[in-house]
């Protein structure tokens, strides 16, 4: 059988932009010859060409025709496409062609932190990256699951792996959903080791799926060294999944909250899905229950009608109400929908200042009980009440100097 010495990567055409096509054929000889058809080739055409035989001096080819067709992709893309196209000639097997990690991407989060929004991108679109952080949203998924076609997933997996090294999420919570099991294992290679914050485990139905990831994600830690923790965000999606939700909740101390995904869960119960959302009610509160009795957070589906802003925040207002924490977003103009709509009211704000006081007041006293008028206040009714000031705070309802101002 002839070896294969062609192939392809990346999108071409007159729609297609930030990304580029890489067609490479190896030969026995006739040294490099590259073929670069750029929308800015003016500008960075000699950079690209530079980049180009950088990679290949890497991958040790000295006899190639190549040609590329940018449509103003970004070097991540540029090397992440290259080298798909050398992985589907040679194998996956080849050394990673890693862009460098930006220094401002090497921070950690918290197993607590708000994640009111998450902003999904799809994993094989690098157009959306850029200026995905600039919108604010607590985190941004980049998706290798529902949104990537099934013969570009590998694609996918170097854009992503790339990302997360060379962009810039402006202190955005970096979440990566992977494949459903066991696939979504093969994809933890290329994300544990660039600093991903959260993994998101889809169509998670078992406790035991939430302990293969956090085992392998544990070895690699180990593996490479890795010190800042990276917390897992199991989405339930079926029937099956929202009955053992509790024992997801609580498979490993890296669950930092437990996600609802309504479309698959509909189409599991056989059931269209609608706004008012009565044929899910049942299992959103069931999650929000586990969560609760986990200790940690539970976060609502995305809003699907990114043109009616008004049903999205009845939405929000909805999920807030029924303890959600936080709710998914598929385009950037929902997210300070969703910001404003989970932000305290005044009312709620002005209950949990007085109950502050009190406690405050109280434990300066030496008093063991704490009571605001007639009513005793106990330790979760306090707890709920520094949470719904720090979340004030962030949304800049109320200063850091709030005391000061009563």
């Amino acid at each position: 059988m002839k070896e294969k010495v062609r192939a392809a990567a990346g999108k071409r055409g007159e729609k297609v932009r930030s990304d580029c096509y890489v067609e490479i054929e190896i030969k026995e000889k006739g040294g490099l010859k590259i073929d670069l058809k750029s929308k800015v080739g003016v500008l960075y055409g000699d950079q690209i060409e530079d980049l180009i035989y950088k990679m290949c001096a890497f991958y040790k080819i000295k006899n190639a025709d190549i040609l590329i067709e940018d449509s103003g992709a970004l070097p991540f893309v540029i090397e992440a496409r290259f080298e798909l196209a050398i992985r589907r000639i040679l194998g996956d097997k080849i050394k990673e062609y890693l862009p460098p990690m930006l220094k401002q991407n090497l921070y950690a989060t918290a197993k607590d932190i708000l994640r009111r929004s998450r902003l999904y991108l799809p994993g094989n679109e690098p157009k959306f990256y850029p200026n995905a952080g600039l919108h604010k949203p607590d985190g941004i998924i980049l998706d290798l699951e529902d949104s990537v076609a099934a013969a570009e997933k590998d694609a996918a997996q170097l854009i992503v792996r790339n990302a997360l090294r060379a962009i810039d999420f402006y202190g955005a919570e970096r979440m990566v959903r992977i494949n459903q099991l066991p696939a979504g294992l093969e994809d933890l290679k290329f994300i544990v080791p660039h600093n991903v914050n959260v993994i998101l485990i889809p169509k998670c139905e078992s406790a035991s799926q939430v302990t293969a990831v956090e085992k392998t994600v544990n070895k690699m830690k180990i593996d490479y060294k890795l010190k800042n923790p990276i917390f897992l965000m199991p989405i339930i999606e079926s029937a099956l999944g929202v009955i053992n939700s509790y024992a997801i909740a609580t498979a490993s101390d890296s669950v930092c909250a437990l996600a609802v995904g309504l479309e698959d869960y509909t189409a599991d119960l056989g059931v269209e899905r609608t706004n008012e959302g009565k044929e899910s009610f049942m299992a959103r509160c069931m999650i929000i229950n586990s969560a609760k009795a986990a200790g940690i957070q539970a976060i609502d589906t995305v809003f699907s009608d990114v043109a009616d802003m008004e049903a999205l925040r009845a939405s929000v207002l909805e999920a807030k109400a029924l303890g959600f924490e936080g709710k998914g977003c598929i385009h950037p103009r929902q997210i300070s929908i969703v910001h404003e709509a989970f932000a305290p009211t005044a009312k709620e704000v002005d209950k949990a200042k007085k109950i502050v006081i009190a406690y405050e007041e109280a434990k300066k006293n030496g008093l063991g009980v704490v009571s605001l008028g007639s009513k005793m206040i106990d330790a979760p009714v306090v707890k709920r009440a520094h949470n719904t000031i720090k979340l004030a705070q962030l949304t800049g309802v109320i200063s850091e100097n709030w005391r000061d101002e009563l």
